[in-house]
């Protein structure tokens, strides 16, 4: 997607460790517009899935979520990242490990939220290595939902995520792959 390719190369900010600052714009401080047409677009890849709920985790994909889920007109259901009392009933569960924070945690989701008949659209900001995803997946998984497909915002090609994804079987969309960030340059993978 050009709107975001060059939204990252006019505002994202490559720092050590191949991280992409882009929290002007997509998950600290957010480009509603910006949004609208990412959910659009994951709209235009998808409408033929019979999408009825979509997920993602919290806190970075919930604003991508819901400008997701206007398009498709379902609601958003986010796995918590932290243990609340405001979860009452039975939970599915998840470990995860962050790159970015550095440590494993638990996701859940209520068990109320995800069932055999929904046909979900997971959506997230990054993919790297994967493993938020295959938290998702496992919870998608538990529930006995179906993933009728997978959209990311960006995607580090240079990381395994995506290619895993690709080779189990899943319909993925990336809008935006970086295929290298090195000396601070991005190059983007070119799509069709």
């Amino acid at each position: 997607m050009k709107l975001l390719e060059d939204k990252i190369r006019e505002l994202g900010q490559v720092r050590p460790g191949d991280v992409l600052k882009v929290d002007c714009f997509l998950n600290h401080q957010i480009d509603v517009a910006l949004l609208d047409e990412i959910g659009a677009e994951f709209h235009r890849i998808f409408k033929d899935e019979n999408i009825n709920k979509i997920l993602t985790i919290e806190a970075s994909g919930i604003a991508i979520a819901c400008m997701t889920a206007r398009h498709f007109e379902v609601p958003v259901v986010f796995a918590k990242k932290a243990q609340s009392k405001n979860i009452d009933g039975d939970v599915f569960t998840s470990k995860v490990h962050s790159y970015t924070y550095g440590r494993d945690y638990d996701i859940t989701l209520a068990k109320k939220f995800l069932s055999p008949a929904d046909r979900v659209l997971i959506v997230d900001d990054f993919l790297a290595n994967g493993k938020a995803m295959r938290g998702l997946l496992d919870v998608c998984q538990q529930a006995g939902a179906t993933v009728a497909g997978i959209g990311i915002c960006i995607e580090k090609g240079f990381q395994p995520g995506g290619a895993d994804l690709r080779k189990a079987g899943y319909k993925l969309a990336s809008l935006a792959i970086v295929d290298s960030m090195e000396n601070g340059v991005l190059q983007f993978r070119p799509q069709d």
